[in-house]
């Protein structure tokens, strides 16, 4: 940026995607909203220091994958992120890096939606627990003390940035516990007659698409072998896939999805994920209406969301508005508004899982 753009620098949003994900979300069109609401959109250099390149209003990104390659390059690109951030606490960044690395480990975000008080409305999400060794007794005396029931899915650890955090495993018995794939989390699977809901929320607005999913299983004694998929080919709007298919004893009637809980999932899980931008999947469990939380991404498709970039900037607009107040609010009580990040121990977390694969 030269010299004669920082009179309005104030008012420039920073942001950085992959070169994939901006021409599958037509990014020009969202720098032509930026304009009318009087910002102007950068893309960031991200091999490049960012004091040179800003100094910035907003930092709206999706690093991902970055985040979760975790090799030396891509931890010099989020420390230069987030020295910057630091030396500049006034600049509203979409999202904060810790809570995004909290949604690409599936543990920790199971973990956030069980310490919620959405159980409270019945929504909650199914038993878990995480498997970190090839010793099948081990892992199956584990399953058992979690309250993992067969069927289960086994999922791996991180939600999202390689390409195989979408290779998971539904898992009937015993037996099959040979085909966990460590580091990773099971979760029991829930009959939910192949309908899955999306959530994709941008700020204070979100948007339910449904999708298809994983039809009705049962759990089986030795006698059914486990069935591996990439949950992509299953979940997305053009999926047709044979396991989506439910067997002809079976009727696609049952449950229906609860407007009221969606809307009370939202709420209460924005307050906990301190997000602006994620997605959440749901199904709700045959016979008892339940509500049941499957994953949580940072950042998603956001395909079927109407008027997106119109939310999107309403989301910056809003959250910035916010944040000064908040941070004028602690620098007059004199609070500590320092770094609190868990750097170390999610680099630590990353690279025993990324020691795997």
């Amino acid at each position: 940026m030269n010299e004669n753009d920082k009179g309005s620098s104030s008012m420039v949003i920073g942001y950085w995607m992959s070169d994939r994900k901006s021409q599958k979300l037509n990014w020009i069109e969202f720098g032509k909203v930026c304009r009318q609401h009087g910002y102007e959109l950068v893309k960031l250099d991200l091999e490049k220091p960012l004091e040179d390149q800003g100094p910035f209003a907003v930092i709206l990104h999706k690093l991902t994958e970055i985040i979760a390659r975790n090799d030396e390059k891509a931890i010099q690109i989020i420390d230069r992120i987030e020295q910057y951030i630091k030396d500049h606490p006034k600049v509203l960044i979409i999202d904060p890096l810790d809570s995004v690395r909290t949604l690409l480990d599936r543990y920790k975000t199971y973990n956030v939606v069980l310490n919620t008080t959405l159980n409270n409305i019945d929504v909650f999400t199914p038993t878990f627990v995480e498997i970190l060794s090839t010793n099948v007794k081990e892992n199956i005396k584990k399953l058992k003390n979690a309250g993992v029931t067969f069927p289960f899915i086994c999922k791996p650890f991180v939600a999202q940035g390689t390409t195989y955090c979408h290779q998971m495993s539904v898992i009937f018995n015993e037996r099959g516990v040979a085909d966990c794939k460590p580091p990773c989390v099971a979760q029991s699977f829930i009959n939910h007659n192949a309908i899955l809901y999306k959530l994709y929320v941008v700020g204070d607005h979100y948007q339910m698409v449904e999708r298809p999913s994983l039809k009705n299983f049962y759990a089986s004694n030795d006698d059914r072998d486990t069935i591996t998929f990439d949950s992509h080919s299953v979940s997305k709007s053009d999926s047709s896939s044979e396991l989506s298919v439910l067997d002809p004893s079976e009727s696609a009637k049952g449950s229906s999805i609860d407007p009221i809980k969606l809307h009370s999932i939202v709420k209460i899980l924005g307050s906990y994920l301190n997000m602006s931008l994620y997605g959440v999947d749901v199904v709700v469990e045959n016979d008892t209406n339940r509500h049941a939380i499957i994953d949580i991404n940072a950042y998603p498709g956001y395909d079927g969301f109407p008027d997106f970039f119109g939310k999107l900037i309403d989301c910056v607009i809003s959250r910035r508005a916010q944040s000064v107040c908040s941070k004028a609010y602690f620098e007059d009580s004199g609070f500590d508004t320092s770094d609190s990040s868990d750097e170390k121990k999610s680099r630590a977390k990353l690279n025993s899982i990324n020691q795997y694969n």
